[in-house]
């Protein structure tokens, strides 16, 4: 007897799905509680059990401007779908999910897939378009020190090093520096003409520190008192991974490479696994990508996952389906 349900944060059931299967921060219910907030969204997540196996995925339904439709879209960050292992399960479930949701009038379905956590992504093509962006990079924290420094680009060791001599100094947890941070933030924000929406206020940040008390760090670089960046991070069922960061403005004496030398090797005295980078700009391998990449050699696939629900309603807003409709940006009417 399979069942199909799209749930709140406060329904028990959520929890009792993570319990059963591998997960990260961003599937847990306060986490896409508080992103739904940033943009007006609804907080929810679609469950599918089927003979004791179960399938989760969390997602914000957004309504569509000048309609009475909605869509559905991952929150920030990896939060794609986890699941028992078991492929035509997985296909089932996505399957149950486009009906489920063409129910509730959602238009469209987008989900950031997790590169560390396996899955049945390929199963997932059977009800959508699967498209893979690139790679990210990771950082096997269960190599000693030394393998670790000889993973690094000898010119991020050299820029490490001066830092160092530099007298910066890299501090954990303090977060009486937190609201200088956010400001060093907004700073960076404001220097790579961030969009509004990167823009988030400093109740967001003491939010988020709340709500994900003890699996959100902030590791701030300093140097003669002042903040010359930091970043704040997630920990979580061994998983470390940046969720944002920052530089200040002005000389910051390579206080960024230092940053994520330090924050690996405190990772690793916790017995964390694995510290994810991410990747370059929408998965591509531009200029962020290498930078990352010169801190270590692990690389994970990064896909997402697009499914068209309601094929009339998505051609009145968006023209004819496509291919290049599910590959470009998706849903292409926003």
């Amino acid at each position: 007897m399979a069942d199909a349900a799209l749930l709140s944060p406060q329904d028990p059931a959520w929890t009792e799905a993570l319990d059963r299967v591998r997960h990260d921060i961003y599937h847990i219910p306060e986490y896409v509680r508080l992103d739904a907030g940033l943009t007006g969204a609804t907080a929810t997540a679609y469950r599918y059990d089927e003979a004791g196996r179960v399938f989760l995925l969390p997602l914000l339904l957004r309504p569509v401007p000048d309609t009475d439709l909605q869509d559905a879209i991952s929150p920030y960050g990896y939060p794609g779908p986890v699941g028992s292992q078991d492929a035509a399960f997985w296909s089932r479930a996505a399957a149950a999910m486009t009906d489920l949701l063409a129910a509730e009038g959602v238009i469209t379905a987008f989900a950031r897939l997790h590169p560390l956590i396996p899955g049945c992504q390929e199963a997932l093509a059977d009800s959508g378009t699967l498209v893979h962006h690139g790679e990210t990079v990771s950082i096997d924290l269960t190599l000693s020190p030394d393998e670790l420094w000889s993973q690094t680009h000898r010119s991020h060791r050299n820029q490490i090093n001066k830092a160092k001599r530099a007298g910066v100094e890299i501090v954990f947890d303090r977060w009486d520096l937190f609201d200088d941070w956010i400001k060093t933030y907004h700073a960076t924000m404001r220097r790579v003409g961030a969009t509004d929406f990167y823009f988030f206020g400093a109740d967001h940040f003491h939010s988020l520190r709340a709500a994900l008390d003890g699996h959100v760090h902030l590791a701030v670089a300093v140097a003669d008192g002042r903040i010359l960046g930091g970043n704040l991070f997630f920990e979580y069922a061994g998983m470390m991974h940046t969720h944002l960061q920052s530089t200040a403005d002005g000389p910051v004496l390579y206080a960024d490479k230092l940053l994520y030398h330090e924050v690996r090797l405190w990772g690793r005295a916790r017995g964390n696994t694995t510290y994810h980078l991410g990747g370059g700009v929408g998965g591509s391998a531009d200029s962020l990508f290498r930078y990352k990449s010169q801190f270590a050699s692990g690389r994970r696939q990064f896909h997402t996952w697009r499914v068209v629900i309601d094929r009339c309603n998505f051609e009145k807003l968006a023209g004819p389906l496509t291919p290049e409709s599910m590959t470009g940006r998706f849903p292409p009417y926003r």
